[in-house]
């Protein structure tokens, strides 16, 4: 089995709607790369994180915005031949994208992408109270490129 390129916008668009969660790459000032799992929200070729508004990843990304986000789904351990190590393999759709993170200040923003990141999770609408906007850290990454892998499927 090989792996082929996903590049149907659609298949693209799948990958993400249907992934629990992200892992959001950057590199910091010592030119070390930095990984991190984090929730996410998608719309409009824009991806969504939030966080803490303090701490080592919005040192890095104050420092260099530069993002690479990997989104999985559908993993799934396969084999040819149950004895012979080299025919085990794992099946996966996965996305990258890459961009630049915009730090949202606006309160009003703030709420806007907080209610992206709660649609990728739950039907639900939500209410948010203002020290919980002041203190949160909302970002923003307009997604340059998609580049999608499917193995097995």
């Amino acid at each position: 089995m090989r792996n082929r390129p996903i590049t149907s916008k659609q298949d693209i668009l799948d990958v993400l709607r249907r992934c629990q969660w992200c892992h959001v790459a950057m590199v910091d000032a010592e030119n070390k790369p930095y990984v991190i799992p984090m929730n996410f929200g998608f719309i409009d070729d824009t991806i969504y994180i939030h966080g803490a508004a303090e701490g080592k990843k919005i040192g890095i990304l104050r420092n260099n915005p530069a993002v690479c986000i990997n989104f999985s789904i559908d993993q799934e351990l396969r084999y040819q031949s149950e004895q012979v190590a080299c025919s085990w393999s794992m099946k996966y759709r996965s996305v990258l994208c890459y961009g630049t993170v915009e730090f949202v200040e606006d309160p009003v923003e703030k709420m806007k992408g907080m209610n992206v990141v709660m649609a990728q999770y739950t039907n639900r609408e939500f209410t948010y109270n203002h020290p919980s906007i002041r203190e949160v850290s909302v970002l923003r990454i307009k997604v340059a490129r998609f580049e999608g892998r499917a193995y097995g499927y």
